[in-house]
This record gives structure tokens, sequence and C-alpha cells, in this order.
């Protein structure tokens, strides 16, 4: 069984469409993409209601999870981060998990084999 990687890209939601187009063309066919809340390094800002002052802390962000095998994680980092860097805060953040097994609900197919595409 090939190594299974997961990688989380938490980045800016305006970016979501170019990192799927750029992960896309260089063969990651799987994601999941969800809608976050979260705070970093911004710490929120502040924002003016009816007259009151409130701290929005957290920041609304995309969350990008894919599981690769046959991908190099290096080819995987170096394209989002082409693709995500303003050099502003913000930008987001990489997490990189080393997967233990997958299982392909449909088939009972385990490891590499449940997640590459069988056309």
């Amino acid at each position: 069984m090939k190594k299974l990687t997961k990688i989380d890209i938490i980045t800016r939601p305006g970016k979501l469409e170019e990192l799927k187009e750029a992960l896309n063309a260089i063969g990651v066919a799987g994601m999941t993409v969800s809608q976050v809340y979260g705070c970093g390094l911004q710490k929120g800002h502040k924002e003016v209601y009816r007259g009151q002052e409130y701290a929005i802390n957290l920041v609304p962000k995309v969350k990008v999870e894919t599981v690769i095998c046959e991908i190099p994680v290096e080819k995987v980092l170096e394209v989002a981060q082409k693709v995500l860097k303003t050099g502003q805060i913000g930008d987001g953040k990489i997490f990189v998990y080393n997967v233990e097994n997958a299982v392909r609900i449909r088939t009972g197919e385990e490891g590499d084999i449940a997640i590459i595409d069988q056309k």
C-alpha cells in the first residue's frame, strides 16, 4: 500500500475556485470543501452596528481537505502556496497529516486503492 497523506488548506473564500483549478491541474481529483470560521494572526476585526462597536473574532475562511497517495506532497504545497500567497495576513495555513488507512464504503476497498479514481 502506498503512503496516504491528508492535506488541509485553510484560506480566503475568494481563492477557492483558483485553488480547485490548480489542484485539478496537477491531478488532485477528490477534495472536500467546507465554509469555516477561524482566527489566527488576524485576530479578527471590529465592526460598528447601530452605534455599538463589536469585536468580530472569527473570520470566514474555506477549508479544502484532500487525501493523496500518488501526487508528491511537495507539489501540492508548492501549487497551493503559489495560488494563495498574497503576502498579506490572512492568506491561510496548510496542515499535512499521515493517514493510517482509507476505506471506500461502496466496495470495502482499503488503502491507496480506496482513493484512486478507477474510471
